[in-house]
């Protein structure tokens, strides 16, 4: 199969291109593929597997004691510390 760009879309191809540093051949066919072809997430989704599954390897548990003695105890009263930061933030004028 052969395309053929109009110059709009062949200068923005070839500007991206540039940017990340690869051919706009490769750009173009990277594009078309993550557009047109099942992804990997979709593929093992489809099979039965979670997304907790899927994303085993990139999902964990950080408990801030590990770095804050006592623990950060950033969930805590965390609707009343937002509506001060809001309030401040009206005082100031900001919002």
């Amino acid at each position: 199969m052969m395309l053929t760009l109009t110059p709009d879309l062949e200068q923005a191809l070839a500007a991206e291109a540039r940017k990340l540093g690869i051919p706009p051949e490769q750009l173009a066919l990277d594009s078309l593929r993550e557009r047109f072809m099942p992804s990997e997430a979709a593929v093992s989704l489809a099979t039965g597997e979670t997304l907790a599954d899927f994303l085993r390897e990139d999902i964990g548990v950080l408990h801030s004691s590990e770095y804050i003695p006592g623990g950060a105890r950033m969930s805590e009263d965390s609707g009343k510390k937002f509506a001060a930061v809001l309030v401040a933030l009206r005082q100031k004028g900001q919002r």
